[in-house]
């Protein structure tokens, strides 16, 4: 049940009908994640704002929709491996691509190391090991990449965190839950380091 009331877009005023406007037009809906947002018209507009830059970045979108995949399930976030579940397939996924994010894995060697820091990130709460970081370099992720992964990271962990504290009801297909634990390939040195994520 949801916690935090989710606007409805036909009687929205003001800012929040302005930002709801734009969103049904990009989209042709305003998902419940939104209504949400939408409490706080400045949480909505720096949500949609930072998207935007980041849709603008190096990071093309099923690079993107594969690091929210990934972040969603560490996060146990039902709503967004749900709606990035679905987006992804709209931005060229395959089903494979989708179901190899979320256990944070890529048969793409680049995506790979990408979504090996994204994990890094949020386990260690951005606490890299120098064994991470020589990893993304090894993999010669850019400066940009690394910078651009953790921008990503950090969108994606507002919206988990804000399905996490309202309860946002899922107005996206549904896909199962419980895939291999995407937290368990923490190298040993970090958890020496921040004992995060280690058993």
């Amino acid at each position: 049940m949801n916690r935090i009331t989710q606007l409805d877009p036909a009687s929205a005023t003001g800012k929040t009908k302005q930002l709801f406007d734009g969103v049904q037009a990009k989209l042709g809906i305003v998902p419940n994640l939104f209504r949400v947002l939408g409490n706080s018209p400045a949480a909505l507009e720096s949500y949609l704002d930072f998207s935007g830059a980041l849709a603008g970045g190096v990071l093309g979108a099923k690079v993107r929709e594969q690091i929210a995949l990934a972040v969603a399930e560490i996060n146990d976030c039902s709503y967004c491996r749900n709606a990035h579940s679905f987006i992804g397939g709209k931005v060229g996924l395959t089903a494979r691509e989708i179901a190899d994010a979320r256990q944070v894995s890529s048969t793409d060697e680049r995506t790979a190391a990408i979504l090996d820091l994204a994990r890094s990130i949020v386990v260690q709460r951005g606490e890299l090991s120098e064994t991470e970081f020589k990893a993304a370099r090894a993999a010669r992720l850019t400066d940009a990449e690394i910078v651009e992964t953790t921008a990503n990271v950090a969108l994606n962990i507002l919206t988990n965190y804000v399905n996490h504290v309202a309860r946002t009801v899922v107005d996206f297909p549904e896909v199962p839950s419980g895939v291999t634990d995407a937290t368990a390939k923490v190298p040993a040195e970090a958890c020496a380091t921040t004992g995060s994520g280690c058993a």
